[in-house]
């Protein structure tokens, strides 16, 4: 068997959206799987909307994902000469010709086939045949390259997601490989490219499916051996609709700053439309090494934000302390907050995890032992009330002299509520809301003990 060689190939108009993620993942992973090579390749024939930084966002978001390419990345606009190397050679073997349509007939003739309901097409006009006798060529209209489509027969391939494909030729026209300008199109590229760098599996989402009996045809005719073709379906959002913006589904990288880390997502991404028998939780080399192609579903994927954050979630609490510190401080560093003013940030991280799904909520968290807290007057009314005060200020006598330790201030505040006659929550709420201005934190002691002695006192004071 040929060595396997995958490719991911974006068009840079916009960013790295999830769904060309799941693409370059499942790429990615099958080069990985066969010992294979894996070629990254920037569509940017499409000068009026590519721009830089999107081929930038696509390079981020890979990384960020940590798919490392191969090969490339390739850019089809440094291609330039060999598209127009090839075109050449097919317009020398037959296999193309020039089409002087003008856009106006080209009109004409669209609305002349819609008004008898017929499906538009080119009526192949320019197209040579051997009982055919073509007119002079127009002078003043520069002419399109088209690609000569066998009349004949069907395409067919076994897609290795979708199973038997099938297309009769009649139902393809003579695709124009290169427009009036000389610029090659679009299909054509794509199949050139495919070829000068002997990809051997196309694993792409199902929106190509109409493009790739016109890819194989194309290879046919330049002699080239055709891939074999894996078409990936749509990922629908939490609401069964297609998914788009509306869903959050902006960029690779607003998962980023949206807190979420890369394992989940990878995991995620991994399950939407592919599995391992039940398997919901495994690393990226787990992936790779039981990833194929036969367990990816023909049918929809649908996004589901709930188990992604159940994830995110998990691979959080799989972080030492000092990892998940690392990956929290800038986050806080962004707002402004300095947490080497305070107490650990690893400590804290690690109170709080069991109760965050994101980095960002962690950081919301946390945030309270390092800036100065206000509670909200409707909390403070609510429960700091004159049945209150009494034990709270035992409380705040106590921690004088109490050992600074969380067994020792779980021992204080037990004891203080037996003195009062009242029940634990009577004194532990006024106490989260005093200290952190929340009504749900981690074990009280456990909070007090890591806000410090000092700051403990101040607050209280503050309050009583």
């Amino acid at each position: 068997m040929k060595p396997v060689r995958t490719r991911f190939a974006p068009s840079p108009t916009g960013y790295l959206h999830i769904g060309g993620a799941r693409t370059a993942l499942f790429s990615w992973a099958y080069a990985r799987r066969h010992g294979g090579t894996f070629v990254l390749r920037i569509e940017d024939t499409d000068v009026a909307r590519s721009t830089p930084e999107a081929v930038q966002a696509i390079l981020d978001g890979m990384q960020w994902l940590g798919l490392e390419h191969d090969e490339g990345p390739f850019y089809q606009m440094q291609r330039m000469d060999r598209y127009k190397e090839v075109i050449q050679q097919m317009l020398a073997a037959g296999h193309a010709y020039y089409c002087y349509t003008s856009k106006e007939e080209l009109d004409a003739l669209r609305a002349e086939q819609e008004a008898k309901k017929e499906k538009p097409r080119y009526d192949g006009r320019w197209r040579p045949e051997a009982d055919k006798t073509l007119p002079p060529p127009p002078s003043d209209v520069p002419p399109v390259v088209r690609f000569k489509n066998p009349k004949d027969g069907v395409v067919a391939w076994d897609d290795q997601v979708k199973g038997r494909i099938e297309f009769a030729n009649t139902e393809l026209d003579d695709l124009i490989i290169a427009r009036a300008d000389g610029t090659p199109t679009y299909n054509f590229c794509v199949c050139v490219d495919d070829w000068d760098m002997g990809i051997t599996h196309v694993i792409r989402g199902d929106d190509h499916v109409n493009n790739t009996p016109r890819q194989i045809n194309i290879l046919k005719a330049l002699g080239a051996e055709v891939p074999t073709y894996a078409h990936l379906s749509m990922i629908l959002g939490d609401d069964g609709a297609k998914l788009s913006k509306r869903h959050g589904a902006v960029s690779v990288m607003q998962y980023d700053d949206d807190g979420f880390l890369t394992e989940a997502v990878i995991n995620y991404l991994a399950r939407l439309g592919w599995s391992h028998g039940d398997d919901e939780v495994f690393s990226r080399q787990q992936f790779v090494e039981w990833f194929d192609l036969d367990h990816i579903t023909a049918s929809a994927a649908q996004f589901n934000t709930e188990k992604l954050l159940w994830l995110n979630q998990h691979y959080m609490k799989q972080l030492s302390p000092a990892d998940l510190a690392a990956k929290v401080k800038p986050r806080l560093a962004a707002r402004g907050v300095d947490t080497d003013a305070g107490p650990s940030l690893e400590q804290a991280v690690a109170l709080y995890v069991d109760r965050c799904n994101t980095l960002n909520v962690l950081a919301d968290a946390v945030e309270v032992f390092y800036v100065p807290v206000t509670p909200h007057a409707e909390l403070l009314a609510q429960h700091l009330g004159d049945d209150a005060r009494p034990a709270l200020a035992d409380f705040a006598a106590g921690i004088a002299s109490v050992a600074w330790e969380a067994q020792a201030i779980n021992a204080l505040i037990k004891e203080t509520v037996t003195q009062n006659g009242l029940k634990m929550p009577k004194l532990a709420m006024p106490l989260r809301v005093i200290l952190t201005g929340q009504t749900q934190t981690p074990s009280v002691d456990a909070v007090i003990c890591l806000i410090g002695r000092e700051r403990v006192t101040e607050a209280l004071a503050k309050y009583l």
